[in-house]
């Protein structure tokens, strides 16, 4: 317990988040939403407060209500954070601007890191044979037998069509009410976004392709190992395999505060 408290705090400096609860409480992970504020903005040296003010002043987003203004920025900076001084945020920006086609997968991964509700229905998920039937009574279900009795049956409804809705965006899941497993579409980008993360929490080598964050990617190893190597083409990451070994960097994204946390608790340098 001791050592997991200890990596969420440091992986919390990074933009990870590990609260209870979440925005699929009561949102989806509201990949228009982002998308909108972040064609509004488009200004990778915009701070939070930027943000803030494009949702609550100038009300990019067209909502009805300050309070609804409020209300969205809350659960976009629950889910992106919002913030360029964490790797996580400013990562994404960095993807989401030269990757557009990989963006659901983008914003799924930004999620996870931050949704810990989102981020325990993805083994569910991702298990699920292809052309299989999610329902939100399903999803409910699955969420509830994850710890029984937690939620009511109507925030467990509620819940699991956020959560259903989301896989939707991210393209593992198709249909409107009646939901079918269907595979997402990695990216070089999502690829390379996804070893990152793998890659702050301590993950080197071939089993960056392997973590959690990886395995949202929907496809194989060689699958990934290609999207990664195409990324390293365009100069996005550096990717270096010789036989089975295997190495990445991110001397593009990671800046020296950030590298020198990872050596400190034991992350190999760039």
């Amino acid at each position: 317990m001791v050592v997991t408290l200890e990596k969420n705090t440091r992986l919390s400096k990074f933009g990870f988040r590990f609260n209870r609860g979440g925005a699929h409480l009561s949102r989806t992970m509201m990949l228009e939403d982002l998308s909108n504020l972040l064609e509004y903005i488009n200004d990778p040296n915009a701070d939070k407060t930027d943000y803030l003010s494009a949702i609550k002043e100038d009300n990019c987003l067209g909502k009805r209500s300050g309070k609804t203004r409020e209300l969205t920025n809350r659960h976009l900076v629950s889910l992106y954070s919002l913030d360029t001084t964490d790797i996580l945020f400013r990562s994404l920006l960095f993807f989401w601007h030269r990757d557009p086609a990989g963006r659901p997968l983008l914003a799924l991964l930004c999620a996870c890191a931050r949704d810990s509700i989102l981020c325990a229905t993805a083994p569910f998920i991702l298990n699920l044979p292809e052309g299989s039937v999610v329902t939100q009574e399903v999803m409910a279900a699955h969420i509830d037998d994850m710890e029984p009795g937690r939620f009511s049956s109507a925030t467990l409804k509620s819940t699991a069509q956020n959560v259903n809705a989301t896989w939707t965006q991210s393209g593992h899941l198709q249909g409107r009410v009646r939901k079918i497993r269907t595979p997402a579409i990695p990216t070089p980008g999502s690829a390379a976004y996804a070893l990152l993360l793998g890659y702050l929490t301590g993950t080197r080598g071939p089993a960056l392709f392997k973590t959690d964050y990886a395995r949202l990617l929907d496809c194989s190893f060689d699958r990934a190992i290609e999207l990664a190597r195409e990324a390293s083409h365009r100069g996005w990451i550096v990717f270096k395999q010789v036989g089975d070994i295997i190495e990445v960097v991110f001397p593009t994204l990671i800046n020296g505060q950030e590298l020198a946390q990872l050596r400190h608790t034991g992350g190999s340098g760039e």
